[in-house]
């Protein structure tokens, strides 16, 4: 688990997930569902796209909101996540979507953003 929380961690959206499995990420998204059990809960980009978060622990606090999950992509394209950080949004709210089309340009201009992560990371 130290291994994922340590050093770099790339970005991702839901349509990122397939190219980073098995990889360290960071994903921020809004709380849409917990499973009872709180193994488990689904957050959403702002785009109305959706992926799964697995809990290495169960939840033993209530989330909502925005959060930002730390761990590694598993085959099944969820995220099994390590540590999570809720967002405060008390004061002013978290633009998903501006956070996700500030992704897209990454992505999209990767000369001029060379925060990518190395192969072995």
């Amino acid at each position: 688990m130290a291994d994922d929380l340590e050093g770099p961690r790339t970005r991702i959206n839901p349509s990122l997930v397939s190219r980073f499995t098995g990889r360290a990420v960071c994903f921020v998204g809004r709380v849409q569902k917990v499973h009872p059990s709180g193994t488990s809960f689904v957050l959403s980009d702002g785009d109305e796209k959706n992926v799964t978060v697995e809990m290495t622990d169960p939840l033993d606090e209530e989330l909502s909101g925005v959060i930002e999950v730390v761990k590694k992509i598993t085959p099944k394209a969820t995220i099994k996540a390590a540590y999570y950080a809720p967002f405060r949004e008390d004061k002013s709210s978290f633009d998903l979507h501006l956070y996700n089309e500030a992704l897209n340009v990454i992505y999209e201009f990767p000369q001029y953003y060379p925060f990518s992560v190395t192969a072995s990371g």
